[in-house]
């Protein structure tokens, strides 16, 4: 019934029946008229119907503006075009183009953050891309209501900043951004997971936490559950956790980190630092992945106090000080005596 009514509506606008059946199949033709790969539009917001038309005509997304109101007219949306970014790549029909713009279809971009960094890593990374500065990201990262019901204690969003690729709309904000990564955050940490926390006796906080120091000491996915357990073991003894990267973490805080650590700074006096304080720090050091919060709640059963690196990315794990300090000397001292040696 549309098409009739359009044809002759277009029949009584002067053009004969041949014509107007023409111009309404045209907006099912696929057009191309952009020289690139690709084209973008933005369409600011107020943007009037008619002016969305004729930057996607100057675009070459559509090929005319005759085409683009026959479009909308099939389509009935007429008012119903949003604003926003939109990518073309492939030709498209004029009847294509609108349903993409009714839709909200708008272009994403992508931005990732690595397991393992810091808010302020976060923010770095955030600064270098399209969407705003460093520290826009800082100040969202310290809405501390958006974790508050699992969190009440949360003095910032350290470690709650769940590691992701994230796709946003180009007029993106900083705070939008934290909302999404502290939603995936709680989708990640399910009630499967809460409920075996509270089995073990441990808040959200104590969880991503430990979850934090696992992140930071293996990349190796087989060995978290070990590093887990070597923490677990060490708590349940109340034995110091002596775990570096909270000293690192400790030393960032104060702006005293210059990338190498020293015997000295591992007694550095901060709440953070596990060589001097027993237990878990106050709270994340960085943020943990899925493997990571799994491995918190799922320690390996063995008995393991110590481990160190075998200076290829993973390590080697003992249960007594006699054999750690075997390790020590074996994958540590003779290991830097050798390179030096050799002239490395």
């Amino acid at each position: 019934m549309r098409r009739i009514l359009i044809t002759v509506a277009l029949v009584a606008a002067g053009v004969g029946a041949y014509g107007a059946k023409r111009l309404y199949d045209r907006a099912d033709e696929p057009h191309r008229g952009y020289p690139g790969a690709e084209v973008f539009v933005d369409i600011p917001t107020g943007t009037s119907t008619r002016d969305i038309g004729r930057q996607l005509v100057d675009a070459g997304v559509i090929r005319d503006e005759r085409t683009y109101r026959i479009a909308l007219w099939r389509s009935g949306v007429d008012r119903g075009l949003q604003a926003g970014e939109y990518r073309f790549s492939d030709p498209d029909s004029a009847i294509g183009v609108v349903d993409t713009l009714a839709r909200g279809q708008v272009h994403l971009r992508p931005i990732t953050f690595p397991e393992g960094l810091t808010r302020w890593e976060m923010a770095e990374l955030f600064g270098q891309s399209a969407f705003g500065t460093a520290e826009e990201f800082l100040a969202a990262s310290e809405r501390v209501e958006l974790i508050e019901a699992l969190d009440p204690e949360a003095t910032d969003l350290e470690g709650y900043l769940f590691p992701e690729t994230y796709s946003l709309p180009r007029d993106a904000t900083a705070d939008d951004l934290v909302e999404a990564m502290v939603a995936q955050f709680e989708r990640s940490f399910d009630d499967e997971l809460r409920e075996r926390a509270a089995a073990r006796e441990l808040s959200v906080r104590e969880v991503v936490t430990l979850a934090s120091l696992i992140q930071r000491e293996t990349g190796l996915d087989e060995e978290r559950p070990l590093v887990s357990a070597v923490y677990n073991n060490r708590l349940a003894r109340r034995m110091p956790l002596q775990c570096d990267p909270t000293v690192i973490y400790a030393l960032q805080l104060a702006g005293l980190y210059d990338g190498n650590l020293t015997r000295e700074n591992l007694q550095f006096d901060s709440p953070y630092n596990t060589y001097v304080y027993p237990g878990l720090p106050p709270g994340p050091i960085a943020a943990p992945g899925a493997t990571d919060l799994q491995a918190a709640l799922e320690p390996a059963d063995v008995s393991h106090l110590y481990f160190v690196s075998r200076n290829d990315g993973s390590h080697v794990f003992a249960d007594t000080l006699r054999q750690h300090n075997r390790n020590v000397r074996e994958y540590q001292v003779n290991y830097f005596r050798r390179r030096r040696a050799s002239g490395r």
